[in-house]
């Protein structure tokens, strides 16, 4: 999945930044802009993206794993899903294709997603 609307999210400090070429206010030229919105290429971004990523898949009973922060994962009853993070792009799989259609359901209906491709793996063992 890669999640398009990763980084127009909310922050949650006070950025300012200068005014940019082409958009300058001649009439206050030394003011800067605050900004509402994380932008792509700002540094608090990342952090804002995942803060409200993680505090959805908490939400959604998903636990986090201690070796890795990006690392999530939720099990019911035998079956297991995997979801690991990597910046706005996100790799998961369960056990039971029905875990994975619901993961891709409640992202779906909270961000703006796009399924890249279902990739399925067959055991060399059978």
């Amino acid at each position: 999945m890669d999640v398009k609307s990763a980084y127009p999210n909310f922050i949650n400090e006070e950025v300012y930044v200068a005014q940019p070429p082409g958009f300058i206010d001649f009439a206050k030229p030394n003011y800067v802009f605050r900004l509402k919105k994380a932008l792509y290429g700002l540094k608090q971004a990342p952090k804002a993206w995942y803060g409200r990523l993680k505090a959805f898949l908490i939400k959604h009973d998903y636990s986090i794993e201690m070796v890795d922060n990006t690392l999530f994962t939720k099990k019911k009853d035998s079956n297991l899903i995997i979801v690991q993070i990597y910046v706005d792009d996100i790799i998961f799989g369960s056990t039971c294709q029905e875990m994975c259609d619901d993961f891709a359901k409640i992202m779906h209906d909270e961000f703006e997603m796009s399924m890249m491709r279902d990739v399925r793996i067959q055991s060399f063992y059978t």
